[in-house]
């Protein structure tokens, strides 16, 4: 598990500048989220890291004018 929480914060680092206490925060949210999860080392880093960008924005069309 502890490389999977390594890999999701290098790869989170690589989207998003963090000093190294966020980056400490980061760890510790990925630690919380990825303990007693089960299957693929690949599916679970996707899936932290999609927690740790929160929720999917809007991809509504506009209506035309």
């Amino acid at each position: 598990m502890e490389m999977i929480v390594e890999r999701v914060v290098r790869t989170y680092g690589m989207m998003v500048t963090l000093s190294p206490q966020e980056e400490d925060l980061v760890r510790q949210r990925v630690l919380k989220f990825v303990e007693g999860k089960t299957g693929d080392e690949n599916t679970i880093a996707v899936e932290a890291i999609k927690f740790l960008r929160g929720p999917k924005p809007s991809r509504t069309r506009r209506p035309k004018v």
